[in-house]
């Protein structure tokens, strides 16, 4: 069955009826309302602090094993950068957002605050963050600007362990929706993540320095990568994705600066790929060192995609004007499995390996 929507709110209705979001929340047993410490819920004034206090009570409490914190369903609130830290009391620590989220919509609102991240949790076990609810990063008046003066990601996973991030819209981001950064044991389900096709280094998820990370169930539609894996990671699980626009479910760029690059134990399976400008893409730097090795490609769909299987060893900011290098990542052990589909262009595999350090172990398999 193929679905049209023709809005966000379409989209999240039907992920309603499928199951993919569920209105029935089992609430912590101490639980901690942003109303309670000061939030307006108006979107017009800053939360921040509301919801600073409501993290505090609810991280530091002994009471219980678990706790969290509530955005309720009536509001729309407006929150500066805001970093959540952890460890947590609790062993469980929820974040439940039944309401808005929205960022700053001027660049000029971010005068003296730091926009490298907006919405962050830092060194925290055992974080549930899910809905459904809806994020908005406010990006319009960002994406015409140089790309070095956005915020840099909306929501912002660092250093956490055993955490989850469910049933949540994401929408215009200035540039990353989510990153997920030196963390373990990380899954993310049921996401609804938008922006326009048009918009500068929008991704939907990336993950970096980052191991034993699952993504799965997830309407993923951006101006760059749907998903991207970035260096230093290990046993990634993607699944049952549906990317579009986009430029597909990407590993890399790595190795940019001459870095020892290690990524392995890579699957992308079960997903689909609609008018996006890659499909499942390796690319990497000539002068990166180390390998991307144990990867596997299976059971995907492309639908009149640009570049549905596409390795580049030869990626640069400026296509050709990189030189020759004798240095490059090692690509090995790379499984292509029942894949299918139509391809927008005349080379639907490209496999553009490295002289110096050329690709081995590909296999391709119906």
């Amino acid at each position: 069955m193929k679905l049209v929507f023709g809005d966000l709110q379409d989209m999240f209705q039907v992920m309603l009826i499928l199951g993919m979001v569920t209105n029935t929340i089992a609430w912590p047993i101490d639980t901690f309302d942003v109303f309670d410490y000061g939030a307006t819920g108006f979107g017009e004034v800053d939360d921040s602090q509301a919801f600073m206090m409501a993290w505090r009570d609810a991280c530091n409490g002994d009471g219980s094993d678990e706790a969290g914190v509530i955005v309720p369903e009536v509001g729309t609130f407006l929150l500066n950068p805001i970093m959540f830290y952890g460890p947590c009391n609790p062993q469980i620590i929820h974040f439940i957002i039944l309401g808005t989220i929205i960022a700053p919509s001027s660049p000029t609102s971010w005068d003296g605050l730091d926009s490298s991240k907006w919405i962050a949790f830092k060194d925290v076990i055992g974080l549930n963050v899910y809905g459904p609810g809806l994020i908005n990063g406010n990006g319009m008046n960002w994406w015409d600007q140089s790309c070095q003066y956005h915020p840099d990601k909306v929501f912002n996973f660092l250093s956490c362990k055993e955490g989850t991030l469910s049933n949540l819209q994401i929408i215009n981001s200035p540039q990353t929706h989510v990153l997920i950064i030196y963390s373990t044991g990380f899954n993310v389900d049921n996401l609804m993540i938008q922006s326009p096709q048009n918009t500068p280094n929008t991704d939907g998820i990336h993950i970096h320095s980052s191991h034993y990370v699952k993504i799965t169930n997830s309407i993923i539609g951006t101006g760059d990568d749907c998903i991207s894996i970035g260096d230093f990671t290990s046993n990634i699980n993607i699944a049952n994705i549906e990317c579009g626009p986009g430029h597909g479910i990407s590993i890399g760029s790595l190795g940019k600066d001459g870095e020892m690059v290690q990524v392995e134990n890579i699957r992308v399976s079960d997903s689909s790929f609609t008018r996006t400008t890659n499909g499942a893409r390796i690319k990497t730097w000539q002068v990166g060192r180390g390998n991307i090795r144990h990867v596997i490609f299976e059971n995907l769909v492309f639908d009149n995609v640009e570049n549905p299987i596409i390795i580049d060893q030869y990626y640069c900011d400026i296509r050709g004007t990189c030189k020759e290098e004798k240095t490059g990542v090692k690509i090995s052990d790379v499984v292509y499995k029942n894949l299918y589909g139509t391809s927008s262009s005349n080379i639907a595999i490209n496999l553009n390996c490295s002289r110096s350090v050329p690709c081995s172990g590909i296999s391709m398999k119906t």
